[in-house]
């Protein structure tokens, strides 16, 4: 089974959406005001289609956890969760996506989404002292939780000795990182990336657990990126590396 509540409440548009395409959603509550936009009209109409319970209420705002639930908060059944064995597929070089105790669920949800661009199959999260993957974290990912194995992990260190049980090579992202994350070859290998929390980076223990600490170079005077936009570019790396994207 699923953690408890991970993906059990989804708000907003594109979330929903994919939350209700999945056959997810179970009670589905909707401003009436919205009901004049085509596009949530019909989405409430494929909800209900699919057997969902349709509540019409004046605002959901006393029902949301996020700020701008764009009319709709939908209560879902939890997505199931993977094994890291899951995530390393048979055939095909692994392409998994671990983040090392990142604060801000915005960022997480931001990463899962071009993760899914960028033909990521897995996500390694851990499940204390790091942003929920909530309903602000499946907003911001606009859906594309849906399309990603989850893994939760009480240690990361532990998920990347499996990882490397299964030959999978580990490259942490970090701002102090010793080699160019551009043209790095073992990312045409089976690889996770590892990215770290916003203000610290990678965690000691999981620095030293990483074949390989890699940076975004860059010649502005900022000390670093955004770790949403950082992961974003080292996904993106990978994707051309391996003739994903051209």
């Amino acid at each position: 089974m699923a953690s408890a509540g991970i993906g059990d409440r989804v708000e907003g548009v594109h979330a929903v959406g994919a939350a209700v395409a999945a056959g997810r959603v179970r009670r589905l509550t909707v401003e009436r005001s919205r009901l004049r936009d085509q596009e949530i009209a019909a989405l409430v109409q494929e909800a209900r289609a699919a057997g969902c319970e349709i509540v019409e209420v004046d605002d959901v705002s006393e029902f949301a956890v996020t700020q701008a639930p764009q009319g709709l908060v939908a209560e879902a059944t939890p997505l199931p969760r993977a094994d890291i064995a899951d995530l390393v597929p048979e055939a095909g070089s692994a392409a998994i996506l671990v983040l090392d105790h990142l604060q801000d669920p915005r960022n997480l949800g931001a990463i899962a989404r071009t993760a899914v661009a960028a033909g990521f199959g897995g996500l390694v999260v851990p499940t204390r002292r790091a942003a929920p993957v909530g309903a602000t974290a499946f907003k911001a990912a606009a859906g594309a939780l849906e399309h990603l194995q989850l893994a939760t992990v009480s240690s990361i260190a532990s998920a990347l000795d499996r990882l490397r049980a299964m030959d999978v090579w580990l490259v942490g992202l970090d701002a102090h990182g010793e080699r160019s994350i551009f043209g790095l070859d073992l990312l045409k290998e089976p690889v996770a990336l590892v990215v770290g929390a916003e203000a610290r980076g990678l965690g000691r223990l999981v620095r030293d657990k990483v074949d390989v600490v890699a940076s975004i170079p860059h010649v502005g005077s900022i000390e670093s990126l955004n770790a949403s936009v950082a992961a974003s570019l080292a996904m993106y790396e990978l994707a051309r590396m391996r003739g994903w994207v051209t």
